[in-house]
């Protein structure tokens, strides 16, 4: 069943999601090494692997994996989660050069050409150079709570035990245009990185005001991440039920080089 065997540099992980079907899922995605290409792994249950598989971004993976029948985007593939293999990890020394040489040999020209590609089914997944970045921050709509956690009362024995992952009520957002699209509207995406909702949970603890801790993440998501210090690019995707709608999958941001 899983017919090809892929190495990947992981780029992205979304934060955990529950669904029905698979119970908590997480959507990765990255780069084939080989083909210096986007794939995108789901769905998998990250919080379920055993340590030794449990890579975090900038790592180097091996997996088998096949091509779903329920998923015609391009880059998508199922996997073997017990296949996986950690074989490396990608640091920021001499100034990211290495993330940098496998991260921009896949640089999309704007997000404006990755819409204008998706709207052929050529492309789901991408990385771009924006411009006149800000961010913001919305009271998410409510979810059921009650179907998120019958999500969680549907899996096997062996995952009974897992605590239902926190909603984060906000939704964080970029709005930009794009560096060399002289035509192009703006966009507005959210941001759905593990890592900027791990962020809002660990940091209440430290932030006890709510309006501050909501400060310190625009500070670290706008002003640190983006700035003009840097060399900005984020990551995209898109959605399998509806191909139009794009969200950040992460950031990029190498220090610029004088």
């Amino acid at each position: 069943m899983y017919d090809e065997t892929k190495t990947i540099l992981i780029t992205v992980k979304a934060y955990p999601n529950p669904s029905r079907k698979y119970g908590e899922t997480v959507c990765v995605a990255g780069i084939d090494t080989d083909k210096r290409k986007w794939i995108r792994l789901y769905p998998i249950s990250f919080r379920d692997l055993d340590e030794d598989k449990k890579f975090k971004k900038y790592s180097i993976i091996k997996v088998k994996v096949h091509k779903p029948k329920d998923d015609k985007r391009p880059e998508s593939y199922k996997i073997d989660a017990g296949s996986i293999k950690v074989l490396g990890y990608l640091d920021t020394r001499n100034k990211w050069d290495r993330r940098k040489r496998m991260v921009l040999s896949t640089l999309d020209k704007s997000m404006c050409e990755i819409l204008r590609k998706s709207k052929k089914n050529d492309k789901s997944l991408g990385v771009f150079r924006p411009h006149n970045v800000d961010f913001e921050c919305l009271k998410a709509k409510p979810k059921d709570e009650m179907a998120r956690k019958s999500c969680y009362a549907q899996l096997s024995l062996f995952d009974r035990n897992k605590e239902v992952i926190e909603n984060i009520p906000y939704d964080f957002r970029y709005k930009f245009y794009c560096h060399n699209e002289p035509s192009c509207p703006g966009h507005n995406y959210p941001i759905i990185d593990w890592e900027i909702g791990q962020a809002y949970r660990d940091w209440r603890m430290k932030y006890k005001s709510q309006g501050l801790l909501l400060e310190k993440i625009k500070e670290r998501w706008l002003t640190r991440m983006c700035s003009d210090k840097n060399d900005v690019f984020f990551f995209v995707g898109n959605m399998k039920r509806f191909r139009d709608n794009f969200m950040i999958l992460g950031v990029f941001y190498p220090p610029k080089i004088d």
